[in-house]
């Protein structure tokens, strides 16, 4: 079990290592430069003295593998820098944005997980076959549905049809409404689609043949012995999908108008804060090492076939 920890880890601390320098080289690939877009605006009135200096104050001139190792250094100390626009620390930015994102996140997945689970085992306990094949359809619709269309659609017919969820000054939660129902809606279709196809997989197997024989109806097979073994693999597929959680953060929170991460990404790009776009890619790929760290040590929890497997790894 020891093995099997460090080598996750050790793969977790190369996927850190590998996003934060892929991301160093694209954005030093990035044509412009954030400093001189700021302080060589005319109406700033700077001297192209004063502009050289403020620009040696952020390490501009120094050599790119300097700046490398000078950036992941104090990334590994928990500094991230300064802002060039805002002119603050990076980590005060983060710390600014970082909650509501974390809101948005954490509930649009836990409502994308709820609309999974229905649709999957909806599709498996119908005896029509035609409400089966509707059921197994949705996820394709879903997935295709583009997040920015769905947003303002969901605007248009609940805030300013309907008039149910209000869109000038609501309130903390009810900001909250519809851009979770716009993140959740893509992020529910793989799961629903792995979820299915795994209860069509268990539902063959051995054991539910045993217990069809014994008596036991659908319904009763399917939440004590399906369920259980149809979840587990979608636990990989949920980890992997926290990649289009931080996707879609950046689309929703820029249609409702959401401060978030997604919000700050974005400014980051128009303004090509270099320093902001380098924490937030760390801290994405952070937050997915540490999830599907937590998913594959789980593993062997929740199915104790496992224990024995990575027990014996050398």
């Amino acid at each position: 079990m020891s093995a099997y920890l460090l080598n996750r880890v050790g793969q977790a601390l190369f996927v850190l290592w590998a996003a934060f320098t892929i991301s160093f080289v694209l954005l030093q690939a990035m044509p412009g430069d954030a400093i001189l877009i700021k302080f060589q605006n005319p109406d700033l009135g700077l001297t192209a003295q004063q502009v050289a200096e403020i620009r040696a104050s952020y390490a501009g001139d120094s050599p790119v593998l300097v700046q490398y190792v000078q950036t992941i250094g104090k990334f590994l100390t928990g500094s991230f820098g300064y802002s060039v626009q805002a002119g603050v620390p990076v980590s005060s930015l983060l710390a600014a944005h970082l909650p509501a994102t974390l809101k948005l996140a954490t509930l649009g997945f836990l409502l994308a997980s709820v609309l999974a689970i229905l649709i999957a085992f909806l599709s498996s306990l119908t005896p029509f076959t035609w409400l089966r094949g509707a059921l197994q359809s949705v996820p394709s619709l879903f997935i295709s549905i583009p997040t920015f269309w769905l947003g303002i659609m969901l605007i248009q017919i609940f805030s300013f049809r309907l008039k149910l969820v209000p869109v000038i000054n609501p309130g903390p939660w009810q900001e909250l409404i519809l851009p979770v129902f716009t993140l959740a809606v893509p992020i529910s279709a793989p799961l629903a689609q792995v979820l299915v196809r795994n209860i069509d997989e268990v539902m063959t197997r051995p054991f539910v043949g045993v217990a069809r024989a014994k008596g036991a109806n659908r319904q009763w097979i399917l939440w004590r012995h399906v369920a259980k073994n149809a979840l587990l693999p979608t636990l990989t597929i949920a980890g992997v999908l926290f990649g289009e959680l931080i996707a879609g953060a950046v689309v929703t929170e820029t249609v409702f108008g959401l401060n978030g991460i997604g919000r700050l990404t974005e400014r980051a790009v128009g303004s090509q804060d270099a320093a902001v776009l380098q924490a937030i890619v760390v801290l994405s790929a952070l937050a997915f090492v540490i999830i599907n760290l937590v998913v594959d040590l789980l593993y062997p929890v929740l199915d104790p076939r496992l224990r024995t497997k990575v027990g014996a790894a050398p």
